[in-house]
């Protein structure tokens, strides 16, 4: 059993790791002749460079895995951007086609892995569809196509085969003084890679905004009451966190959140 083995590799009494763990969200994807539950690389490379942590992906099985036992082990919670939405049926909304695709999967692992990693104080990062499966785990709702929407720009990526070009960092998006990442960014505009086709419509009643992007879309949110850092950012940090010092900073205070998380954890194991 994967269970089995996780817990003997994690077991904390054992010696100390010099990267904390972290668990990763995973897409359920088909090609090949297989099912795959997978993250894209740019996440897991961020982690390891520019983090420091040891990113762990935790299969899509949704209430057939220990979440709690998990939550145990680790001193992190990173979710992924994917091309995959949230299901609408998840915050009252009709499921249509249009909006998606969907990955019921997924959505039966994050929701309560967010709920349980806030209630314990595991940091958490989420990026892109993380921010919104942040926001409907707390009550939330999303806002689907909003390049339809008056007044809103077009967050989508340009139609291009450069992923370069589709990830560029290309606008600007406003830190609200005195929030979370206005200590890791300073108050003020930075610039980011917005590239998605819903972002938040109802704001979950326990999160605040962070940022927004000058047509008023919601980029960054914190947890109000969360006990650890727990963060969700629309833009995608991931893809030049080696380059850009922005892209960074989010990155290095999700893992100075887990190492402090995995120092307190030892602590309290020696007590």
């Amino acid at each position: 059993m994967w269970e089995s083995a996780f817990v003997i590799v994690m077991r904390r009494e054992d010696r100390p790791m010099k990267q904390p763990l972290v668990a990763v969200s995973t897409d359920i994807r088909h090609f090949d002749k297989y099912t795959w539950h997978a993250a894209p690389e740019q996440y897991l490379e961020a982690a390891v460079s520019v983090a420091g942590v040891l990113p762990v992906l935790v299969p899509s099985f949704g209430e057939r895995l220990d979440i709690d036992g998990l939550l145990s082990r680790v001193d992190g919670v990173m979710l992924t951007g994917s091309k995959t939405n949230v299901n609408p049926a998840l915050y009252g909304k009709e499921t249509d086609e249009k909006n998606g695709p969907y990955d019921d999967g997924r959505d039966a692992t994050t929701l309560p892995l967010i709920r349980k990693a806030i209630e314990r104080g595991v940091p958490l990062l989420a990026i892109c569809r993380g921010i919104q499966e942040l926001n409907v785990a707390l009550g939330g709702s999303l806002a689907t196509e909003i390049q339809e929407l008056d007044g809103r720009m077009d967050h989508r990526a340009p139609p291009s085969e450069d992923q370069d070009e589709r990830f560029a960092i290309r606008h600007p998006v406003r830190i609200e003084a005195g929030s979370c990442l206005a200590a890791v960014f300073g108050a003020g505009e930075i610039m980011v890679n917005s590239v998605h086709r819903q972002g938040i419509g109802t704001l979950a009643p326990r999160l605040a905004v962070e940022a927004v992007a000058d047509d008023g879309t919601v980029e960054a949110v914190s947890v109000v009451d969360a006990p650890g850092f727990a963060v969700g950012v629309q833009w995608h940090p991931e893809y030049w966190a080696g380059s850009d010092d922005a892209s960074a900073r989010i990155f290095r205070a999700f893992g100075d959140a887990t190492r402090r998380h995995a120092e307190a954890s030892r602590l309290r194991a020696a007590e």
